[in-house]
Parts: structure tokens; C-alpha cells; sequence
């Protein structure tokens, strides 16, 4: 447990104190502490705007401290602390972190480097404004989230508060990832099908239609926690996070990629397994390579112009900007355009490039985009020979299988016999426990001292929703009935796992920073005045998937609850010209504010341009006729927004919530 003041940063700086004007006015420091790599930006509000708080965002590896600066509307975090009367503190988390298995101290990237800069940040305050000690609350998402219940468990009298959100479990890493990957591959060509069936008003079950393969793959990664109903971003998705964190898997198990095709037990030693069909091996004399400007150029999309957070083959170079030179992609002529060729390793065998290896993300025509730009492949020229394999990668998809750990994860019972043993051989050692330890300084047990409101969501296909009830009952099994005295968890419907405001399926999804906000809100006065925070989304974990029920009053957290029918269904047939009667419902939660604004969308853009006029209400009912001029399949969404205070002109706050109906028109 580490009290202040750590004797690792006893020595801190101030490099810039100024005045600025953007993105809101606001007295900006600028420091470190000597003989560290530690940095941070405090931003501090006029005094008449000071409350005696602030809210420092951990990132999800250790990034710039300059991150905010940038960020406008509800992602504006600067703004969004003033607004609450508080200042606002980032750091680069104390530079590189420790990998798993590296000598490195995971402790000063995961929390000391940031509780040293929030002690720090108060001395500052005080000099600003006057003697007092700043009430201080952490919060964090996905790494993040683990760094910042890393702070919470680790500490004592640094921060008084936290909001970890979109949290993982310790033995999410590689886990998650791995299973999904199986049944993207799996399901691949069936996929589309799943999630309209998934998806409002359908008349199918998502088994429907699938060979024994498939259903086997659907019914594993769901009873592992992937939410069914998050299918529709298949195209998009991609591997995410794991093309970072898949080369350590491999250097601390490297066995296991030999083993996968040998060794009976494992999928790939299986001769009649449908792996074996898409294994590729594949070499050939490259016609050339691509960097990110002349991708862009020839219409291979950029990552970061995108903007949507959750990867795939349409959303490459993830590499730094401003590295226009590096390459982003190959040519690989002679592979089948549907090849499984995602994650695949690219080692190049000829040339002044030869050694050099990347990972690749997917296919764009003959092109193999890369995870991440590489300077490694700059010599790699036309004429030189490449191999494309994706043995290594195949292999990695059936990892969690190998990796079953104790009764506390009953989303792993589908690997056990009748007698509670593992029915598949098991690695030596359970790697999730060393990510988490890399990310977080410590295994999670549930106990800290002060507040702490966990948001996560039920649409999260990188941390399964199921992973904040873990959490939760470690939090139960320390403060027992006591529990409500320090700890709140919301989820929140229809969010994914990034924290941006557009998300990249508006129809379907919706971003959770208000929910997020009001966490910070009532954060902060539970711990300040005593007032409780609202009360914790009640649900349950069936064979994990979490369920919740269907009104708000039952519901609780903090979320609107909206319900839409066409014709008094979740379906309804017309023909062109003939009205179809809508009519959505929105309710709040008790204590959980007014509804605020009501929109729609009926052509699939998430362009929302189409509201409702309507007075702050707990409950509002709006009925409409809207009629399609053309035959289709149409999905009419209805958009809602709660705040706290029923102001629907602040952008902070605002809780969001959807409903779907599908209509055919013939």
C-alpha cells in the first residue's frame, strides 16, 4: 500500500504556468517529477469556477499528457471538470509500462507515476487557490480501468473516489479476444445472418441456418460472454487490442503454437478440424508496397480519419501520425480475396528487407494491410519474396481453452468434464493474471478505501459484460453488507466498449460519456456530503450473458429505458404509402433526471435530424405516422436523451438510450 509521499518522486518540476484561452479558459501547469519520466498538465479553472475537486482521466496505457487539450463537445473532459467546479489533471502515466515477464516495476506506470501527480497537483492547487485539501477522484476505462482500480487497492489518501469503466477481469487478456477471433473465423460467412436475426423484429433464432461448426463456435463464444445482439459490428471489429498484445503471448508460451498442431487435444491436431482448410502458407514475389499516403491515395482507408475505435480491415494504420513514410500495406498476389488472412504473419524472405515481419489486418484487393505501419519494410521492394502465414495466428484463436482457470469464472465450465476437470490440455502457467499484473500493478481483490461507481456495458464485445460482476462480488466478498456504502455498478444498453461520442453503428448504439459524467457527479457529492449515489443496475449472469430487466423502475442505474412498436410490434408489413403508426415510451430510472430530447431516424444515416418537440419529463409517450415511399426493409430508431437537471441545452451529462423496429415495405 503505497502512502504519500512516494520516495521515488520527491522531486518535482514546473516547466510551463500560463494563462490560456482554449478549449475553455484556464490556468495551465505543466511539470514532471526529476529523475523520472513522469509528466502531467493540470488545468485549473478561474477561482469563481472552483469547487475544491478534480478529476484525473487514466488512460488506457500510458499516453501524452497533452490528450485533452483537443477533445471538444461531450468528449471535452477540461470542460466537463469546470462545469462540476473542478480542475482537471492527465499525465503520460509515468512513460513505457512493464510488459508481462519483463524486469520492469509495473507499479509506477499502473499507479505510483499518477498518484504522484495527483499529490502534485494539489500543492498546485493550493497555491492557486488558497489552503485546502482538493477532494480527488480517478476514472478510467478498459486498461484504464484496470489501472485505475490498480489506484483504488494500492493506495490510501490519494484519491477519495473512482470510476473504472469498461473493466476486464483478470483473466480477460488473451481470453476475450481469442474466443471471439474462433468465431469470427468460424462464422464468418454466416455472420451477417446472425445479426439480423439478433437484431429488432426478426423471426428467427440465430442458430438458424448453421452447419454443426457453427452452431458449436456461436454457443462457445456466447457462453463466454460475447454479447449476441453486438454481431452486427462484425465487418469493423477486427482483432482490436490483441495485435498488440499477441507477440507477448507468444514469447511467454511459445510451445503452445507448435503444440496446437501436434499435440491431440488441441483444435489444429485435429485432421478432420475445418482450421486445416484455412491455414495459409502462401509465398509469393511481392508486387510492391504502399505507405499510408499512397494507401489513402488508392482508397484504403486510415484508422484515425475514420474515427471509430474498434478496428478491422477497413480501419488500418495505427501507427503514429506524421509516419507517412512507414508501410501500411503489401502486395500479395495470388491469395483468394476471402482468405482468413487476418492476423496473419508477413515475413519477408528476400531482399534488403529480409527478417522483417509484420502482422496483417486483412485483404484490400491484392494489398495486405498491416496492424500497425512499419519503417522495418521500407527496403522491401517488387520482385522480393514474402510468406504469408497464419499458423501462428489460427492457433491463438482456441487459446482460452488452455487456459481454464478456477470455479470464480463459470464462463470456463464449458471446458470442464463432469468432474470439474479441464477437458482440453492446459498451458503450464494462466497468462491473464500476468497482463492484469502488467496492467494494473496487482491482481484485483475488491478491497479500497472511499467511493467507487463501475460503468460498463452490455453491448462490450472487448470486455465482456460479465467481467464488472466479477468485480463486483470481489467487492462483495470484502465489504459484505457493507457494499453500498462504497460501491455502485451501471450498466448501460446498446454501448460499446470505446469512449468516444460518434460511435460507428448510431442506429444501434449509443455512446455512454453521459452516463459517464453523471458517475463523476454523483462520485463526487457521495463523497464529499454522504449523499448515496443511485442505486446499481440490477441484472443477472445467465450462462454469461447479463440480462436486465425491461422497465426503468426495475431497472435502476441511471440509463432511460425506451421502448418503440410499428403497429404494436417490434414488426410490422405495409406496402409504399400506407402510414405506419409509431409509438415510443421513455422512461428514467428513479432519481435519475428528466427526459430531455426524443429523436429519430428512418433511413439508416444515424443523422437524428428528425425530433420531437417535448417538455423534461420522467416519462414521456410520443406517437407518430410516418410512411415509406419506396419497398425495402426499413429500421425506424428512436434516439433518447436523460440529464440529471433536465437541461437539454448542456452537452454534459446527457444519458442516451435507443429503440429499434424493423418495418418491410412492399
Amino acid at each position: 500500500m503505497v502512502h504519500a509521499p512516494d520516495p521515488d518522486f520527491t522531486a518535482p518540476y514546473t516547466d510551463i504556468d500560463e494563462w490560456r484561452e482554449n478549449p475553455v479558459p484556464h490556468r495551465y501547469v505543466h511539470g514532471g517529477f526529476g529523475g523520472t519520466d513522469t509528466r502531467f498538465s493540470v488545468y485549473l479553472p478561474p477561482a469563481e469556477d472552483y469547487g475544491g475537486r478534480f478529476f484525473q482521466h487514466i488512460t488506457p496505457v500510458p499516453d501524452s499528457e497533452h490528450l485533452a487539450q483537443s477533445a471538444t463537445g461531450r468528449e471535452d473532459k477540461i470542460g466537463f471538470a469546470f462545469s462540476c467546479g473542478a480542475y482537471f489533471l492527465e499525465t503520460n502515466g509515468g512513460g513505457s509500462p512493464a510488459t508481462p515477464g519483463s524486469a520492469g516495476d509495473p507499479t509506477v506506470t499502473t499507479y505510483r507515476a499518477n498518484a504522484a501527480a495527483a499529490q502534485q497537483s494539489r500543492e498546485i492547487a493550493r497555491s492557486a487557490y488558497g489552503d485546502h485539501r482538493p477532494y480527488g477522484y480517478a476514472y478510467g476505462g478498459s486498461g484504464g480501468g484496470y489501472r485505475t482500480i490498480g489506484g483504488a487497492e494500492s493506495t490510501e489518501g490519494v484519491w477519495d473516489g473512482f470510476v473504472p469503466y469498461v473493466i476486464g477481469s483478470p483473466m480477460a487478456i488473451p481470453n476475450v479476444f481469442a474466443v471471439r477471433m474462433h468465431a469470427q473465423r468460424v462464422l464468418r460467412h454466416s455472420l451477417d445472418r446472425i445479426a439480423d436475426a439478433a437484431d429488432a423484429g426478426s423471426p428467427h433464432a440465430v442458430e438458424d441456418g448453421l452447419t454443426e461448426d457453427e452452431r458449436a463456435a456461436l454457443a462457445e463464444v456466447t457462453r463466454m460472454g460475447f454479447p449476441t445482439r453486438s454481431w452486427f459490428g462484425h465487418r469493423t471489429m477486427g482483432f482490436h487490442a490483441f495485435g498488440a498484445l499477441y507477440p507477448h503471448v507468444r514469447a511467454v508460451d511459445p510451445a503452445y503454437f507448435e503444440d496446437y498442431w501436434t499435440t491431440p487435444g488441441h483444435l489444429g491436431a485435429d485432421p478432420a478440424a475445418s482450421v486445416h482448410a484455412d491455414r495459409i502458407r502462401h509465398r509469393c514475389r511481392t508486387t510492391g508496397t504502399l505507405t499510408r499516403e499512397q494507401a489513402t491515395a488508392r482508397g484504403i482507408p486510415d484508422h484515425r480519419a475514420a474515427g471509430t475505435p474498434q478496428g478491422g480491415v477497413d480501419v488500418a494504420f495505427k501507427g503514429p501520425a506524421g509516419a507517412e513514410s512507414a508501410i501500411v500495406a503489401v502486395g500479395v498476389p495470388g491469395l483468394p480475396t476471402d482468405a482468413p488472412i487476418q492476423g496473419a504473419d508477413l515475413v519477408v524472405l528476400t531482399g534488403p528487407a529480409a527478417g522483417a515481419r509484420a502482422t496483417v489486418t486483412g485483404l484490400h484487393g491484392e494489398m495486405a494491410v498491416l496492424d500497425i505501419p512499419d519503417s522495418a519494410l521500407a527496403g522491401l521492394g517488387p520482385g522480393d519474396t514474402v510468406e504469408i502465414d497464419n499458423s501462428a495466428f489460427l492457433a491463438a484463436q482456441t487459446y482460452h481453452r488452455h487456459q481454464v482457470p478456477g470455479p470464480d469464472y463459470p464462463v470456463w465450465d464449458q471446458f470442464r468434464g463432469q468432474d470439474g476437470t479441464p477437458r482440453y490440455p492446459q498451458r503450464p502457467l494462466l497468462l491473464g493474471p500476468l497482463f492484469t499484473e502488467a496492467a494494473s500493478g496487482h491482481l484485483p481483490t475488491g478491497r479500497f478505501t472511499g467511493k467507487m461507481i463501475v460503468v460498463a456495458c452490455l453491448l462490450d464485445r472487448e470486455a465482456f459484460p460479465w467481467q464488472a460482476d466479477w468485480y463486483h462480488r470481489q467487492v462483495r466478498d470484502h465489504f459484505g453488507d457493507r457494499t453500498d456504502d462504497h460501491f455502485r455498478l451501471w450498466y448501460v444498453d446498446h454501448a460499446l466498449h470505446g469512449d468516444d461520442d460518434r460511435q460507428e453503428h448510431p442506429t444501434r448504439t449509443v455512446s455512454y460519456l453521459g452516463v459517464l459524467h453523471q458517475a463523476l457527479r454523483e462520485l463526487s457529492a457521495w463523497a464529499e456530503t454522504g449523499r448515496p449515489a443511485t442505486a446499481t443496475t440490477r441484472y443477472t449472469v445467465d450462462d454469461g450473458q447479463v440480462h436486465v430487466p425491461a422497465r426503468a423502475a426495475d431497472r435502476r442505474g441511471v440509463q432511460p429505458v425506451v421502448t418503440l412498436t410499428a403497429d404494436g410490434a417490434d414488426r410490422a408489413e405495409t406496402t409504399t404509402g400506407r402510414p405506419v403508426r409509431l409509438k415510443a415510451v421513455a422512461e428514467t430510472p428513479p432519481g435519475a433526471g428528466l427526459i430531455v430530447s426524443l429523436a429519430w431516424d428512418f433511413d439508416g444515416t444515424g443523422s437524428f435530424t428528425d425530433t420531437t418537440d417535448l417538455s423534461p419529463a420522467t416519462t414521456v409517450t410520443v406517437e407518430r405516422d410516418h410512411v415509406f415511399t419506396e419497398p425495402g426493409t426499413y429500421f425506424a430508431t428512436v434516439r433518447v436523451s436523460a440529464q440529471p437537471d433536465g437541461d437539454p441545452a448542456t452537452p454534459y451529462a446527457r444519458m442516451d438510450n435507443l429503440a429499434r423496429v424493423r418495418i418491410i415495405v412492399e
